[in-house]
Order: C-alpha cells, then sequence, then structure tokens
C-alpha cells in the first residue's frame, strides 16, 4: 500500500504525513521566539523514551542578539554560521553518559546518545507541529564546545546543534544554501532495514 505524498516526498507505506512535512530549512525570519512556544519544544523532548527511564538528554540554548548567542554561534563552523545567523535561538543537544539512579553509583549507559537522539526528534516534531523549524547540525568545533557550553566532557556528550526560527522564503539565503533550500529525499526502507541477518 502506497502512503501519503507531501513536500514531493512519497512514502512506501502508510504513515502520518507530518514526518513527509517536516524537514530542515535554512532560511529563518529572525524574529524573536516567544518563551512559552520554546519551553514547548523542550517540553516535547522531555516525553522521548529513554534507557531506565534515565532520560539523559541536555539541552544549553541562546536567543538570538544575547552575548550567550555570540559564544554559542562562536563555535559552528563557518558554513552553518553563515545561516544560521537568521535563526531566533541557538541550542546544542548534550547526552549525560551516566545513569545516577538513588542511592547507587554511577553507571555507564550505552544509549546515551540514542536517547538523546529520541528527545530532539520530538523537539523538531514539536516545532514543526507549531509552525517553527529545527534545524540539527554536527558542523561545529567539538573540542571547543566543551569549554563554551560548560560541559565535563569526562560525564557529558555534546551531541549536536540545532537552529530553531521561523521559516521565510529562500530568497534571504546566499549560495550555495539557496538552491539546496528544499525537502531532502530519503532511502528507501529495503535499504536499511533487514528481516533476521544484517546485510551491508
Amino acid at each position: 500500500m502506497a502512503g501519503p505524498e507531501a513536500n514531493g516526498r512519497t512514502a512506501e507505506h502508510d504513515i502520518d504525513p507530518m514526518f513527509l512535512h517536516r524537514w530542515s530549512p535554512r532560511a529563518f525570519t529572525g524574529e524573536p521566539m516567544p518563551h512559552d512556544l520554546l519551553m514547548g519544544l523542550f517540553e516535547a523532548a522531555r516525553w522521548a523514551p529513554s534507557a531506565f527511564n534515565a532520560q539523559p538528554w541536555r539541552f544549553v540554548y541562546a536567543h538570538k542578539s544575547t552575548a550567550e548567542w555570540d559564544r554559542l554561534f562562536d563555535v559552528l563552523i563557518p558554513y552553518n554560521q553563515a545561516w544560521v545567523k537568521h535563526a531566533s535561538v541557538l541550542m546544542y543537544v548534550i547526552s549525560d553518559r551516566f545513569r545516577r539512579a538513588d542511592g547507587r553509583e554511577p553507571a555507564p549507559i550505552h544509549s546515551h546518545s540514542f536517547d538523546a537522539g529520541a528527545a530532539w526528534a520530538y523537539l523538531a516534531l514539536q516545532a514543526h507541529r507549531v509552525g517553527w523549524a529545527a534545524h540539527g547540525m554536527a558542523g561545529f568545533d567539538l573540542p571547543r564546545s566543551y569549554v563554551a557550553l560548560g560541559v565535563d566532557e569526562a560525564q557529558y556528550r555534546v551531541e549536536a546543534a540545532i537552529a530553531v526560527g521561523r521559516p521565510a522564503d529562500k530568497d534571504i539565503l546566499d549560495e550555495p544554501y539557496r538552491s539546496r533550500e528544499a525537502p531532502s529525499p530519503r532511502n528507501p526502507v529495503s535499504s536499511f532495514a533487514f528481516e533476521g541477518r544484517f546485510k551491508a
């Protein structure tokens, strides 16, 4: 059974159309993001699943035109700075490498990055739901990020940077970003889901 179509994308199987509508734009209006709207994104992330209910995700964020923004923005590579400058909020998602149960010594959690990724996905879907967008990035100076964010690398891992903003017309972007401002395609399910045994 063929799935829905949206944004120039077609699902192979029946899914909620929101998965096709959500994408990661680079063109943003730069308008201030209301506090309650931003907290709603974190509220969505709060309800992500995690091993042992350890909830290892952490977020450090800053609003545009603040000193905190400048410090977080400076960690991005120039390629990302060129378009993130239009965003409203810049944040980093961080994962706690350890489970911290009451009365027990901290124990390593194998899935800390996996669980933080689930929280990011919930946040991104909530942003789309309220008419905004969240764009995740790996393009930042990882060693410098620990200093800028005040994160102890022995206990936490900086996973990704995230730009949040209200989508704008792609004409505000310079090249090569403007011509790439469109929802990206995806590989077919058959290329990554295997019954019984992994296939390279």
